[in-house]
């Protein structure tokens, strides 16, 4: 046989299909996936340990759950639902099934404490409330305390006036009285013994009422000061006294008062579970035997 040449094949001649190397990896890809995953393979379903303790778990962290700030009832519902939840996903499970005892324990507690949320949630409502009627009370105070210190600042005026007055006299009359001592002491033509002591007599007089009526005008404003500030008081003490009230009000608001009936909540729940879960025991255990 003689040699026979190969022959090429023509320009845009079309040849065979071939898959790409990209393609080829899927179609190992899908294999491998079909043989690891056969169909109407079951998830790995938990056990009723394993659901239990998980429940507990979760309750406990609800329980201990705070929120961060005033109001706190923005929270409560969200909180409730969470708790609701965390239940059911219990009750539902199919390793687990529950009584009637535990389910009645279950809506009590939730009742209580839907409850005790709601008047929690009033008297945050009410807030408002209280904090415009602290800000009344404190503006009220300002009022009597400005009202207090006008009085005040006016008494103390009219008394400075009186004094200074009274003192200006009282030292002109001293002035009077010393020259009529050195007059009686010593040699004055024209003035007699007489007009001396006469004179004498009618400045001292005067100087004693002056003396007297400087400790009268004392006494008085002392007893004008005395009558304002009891006033005042009577008017400041019940207003203190409700400015105080209300703070206490605002600060105890300012606690979530809720975190300790949402603890007892979930501890009753979680002792709920448990007695379920040795009652079952106690069944399964009466079963065997």
């Amino acid at each position: 046989m003689g040699y026979q040449p190969r022959i090429k094949s023509p320009k845009g001649a079309i040849h065979g299909y071939k898959k790409s190397l990209r393609e080829k990896r899927k179609d190992r890809e899908h294999i491998r996936r079909g043989i690891a995953k056969p169909i109407g393979e079951e998830k790995h379903s938990a056990t009723k340990r394993e659901v239990s303790e998980l429940t507990l778990k979760q309750l406990h962290t609800l329980g201990s759950q705070k929120f961060g700030s005033s109001p706190f009832s923005e929270h409560f519902d969200r909180w409730l639902t969470n708790v609701t939840a965390v239940l059911e996903e219990f009750k539902s499970h199919p390793n687990i099934g529950t009584d009637d005892q535990f389910l009645k324990e279950c809506t009590q507690t939730l009742s209580n404490i839907k409850k005790q949320l709601e008047v929690i949630c009033r008297k945050e409502t009410a807030l408002d409330q209280e904090l415009n009627s602290l800000s009344d009370w404190r503006s009220r105070l300002k009022q009597i305390n400005k009202e207090y210190a006008t009085l005040r600042g006016a008494i103390k005026v009219q008394r400075n006036r009186e004094i200074k007055s009274l003192y200006c006299i009282i030292n002109r009359l001293q002035r009077e009285q010393d020259e009529v001592i050195r007059m009686k002491t010593g040699f004055f033509r024209g003035i007699s013994k007489k007009n001396r002591e006469g004179k004498e007599i009618v400045v001292v007089k005067e100087l004693n009422d002056k003396q007297t009526e400087l400790e009268l005008v004392m006494l008085d404003f002392g007893a004008k000061q005395k009558k304002l500030r009891a006033e005042y008081d009577r008017k400041r003490e019940p207003m203190l006294e409700e400015i105080k009230k209300f703070r206490k009000i605002i600060q105890t608001m300012e606690t979530d008062s809720s975190l300790e009936e949402r603890w007892f909540a979930c501890e009753a729940l979680i002792d709920a579970i448990n007695s379920f879960l040795q009652r079952k025991a106690a069944q399964l255990s009466s079963g065997s035997n």
